[in-house]
């Protein structure tokens, strides 16, 4: 009997396509980069090992003309199903951001959806964490730990990605990192309620997020079983930063699907005593500070270095 070919059971258009047989197809959107930077940017760049059995690492970015930086842990975005440390944007972002804030930069490269359900993506995270404090420690192995500053450690990232940094930031405590802040630029949260801003933007033609999408990579990350009002999709308590005292700063953009969600994520937090930073880059969408080349998006995106060199500089 011939056997049938695989079917199609996931797909994002042109972003990803998820068989029944467990393959899984991502089109290379977004060149892959080594860790060459201009010499006129003063940071220096390396890629580091975490941990070889899950092909755990980052790439961290160390301005070249400071000592005692704050410790920045990033993770990108991506739905939880795409990206990686080593993608052109992220490389081009971070290493301005290492550079206008003055700190040095841990970019996670964690595992991925579907293939690693969260909370892989949260362990990973996790494990970043516990490896970077260690180099406190470590007499100096990793060239870059004798320039940080290890009491000042921040976690951040974009969209999934803030959704990793908060839920990396409610385990900190636990796991011994004391964390300084949260940098959290348009995180990723759902719910089975519709927002205003998701019914009007469903199709959010400035944004690289619709609603469509949205709903695929929440159905492609969280465990089986899991609608969108887990606690990983919907944020769940932020007590624990409250405990901790870390403040937190939300990067909202105004023509993204999520702007009502990450607008009630600041109101909930503040809610529970968290001390919440919200700003909101006008007339962009989701995902700017990476993909919006134009006028408009590139000075959004030096008000938004300016926003987290501000939240790092007093925090």
């Amino acid at each position: 009997m011939k056997s049938k070919a695989p079917q199609v059971v996931e797909e994002i258009e042109g972003l990803i396509k998820v068989y029944n047989d467990g393959h899984v197809e991502r089109p290379e959107i977004v060149p892959n980069v080594g860790c060459s930077l201009a010499p006129d940017l003063g940071v220096a760049c390396r890629d580091a090992i975490i941990d070889k059995y899950t092909n755990l690492w980052a790439r961290i970015y160390v301005p070249t003309s400071a000592n005692k930086l704050p410790l920045l842990l990033y993770f990108h975005g991506g739905g939880f199903c795409l990206g990686a440390a080593s993608w052109s944007c992220y490389h081009e972002l971070l290493a301005k951001l290492a550079s206008r804030a003055a700190c040095a930069v841990v970019s996670v490269n964690y595992r991925l959806a579907p293939e690693h359900p969260l909370p892989a993506a949260y362990d990973d995270g996790v494990k970043a964490g516990v490896w970077a404090k260690q180099q406190e420690f470590a007499g100096g192995r990793e060239w870059w730990a004798g320039r940080c500053d290890f009491s000042r450690i921040f976690l951040g990232g974009d969209s999934a990605g803030a959704n990793i940094a908060y839920n990396v930031g409610l385990r900190a405590n636990s796991i011994g990192v004391g964390v300084k802040g949260l940098v959290l630029m348009q995180p990723f949260f759902g719910g089975e309620a519709r927002t205003g801003s998701e019914m009007r933007m469903a199709q959010a033609p400035r944004s690289a997020l619709t609603l469509a999408a949205s709903d695929a990579y929440w159905r492609m990350a969280l465990p089986e079983g899991a609608g969108r009002d887990h606690p990983w999709c919907s944020a769940g308590s932020g007590a624990e930063l409250r405990r901790a005292g870390a403040p937190v700063l939300v990067c909202v953009a105004e023509a993204d699907v999520l702007r009502d969600r990450n607008l009630e994520f600041c109101g909930g937090l503040a809610r529970e005593g968290v001390r919440v930073e919200q700003v909101v880059s006008k007339g962009v969408g989701h995902a700017f500070q990476i993909l919006n080349k134009s006028h408009l998006g590139q000075t959004r995106l030096h008000e938004l270095l300016s926003y987290v060199k501000n939240f790092v500089g007093r925090s």
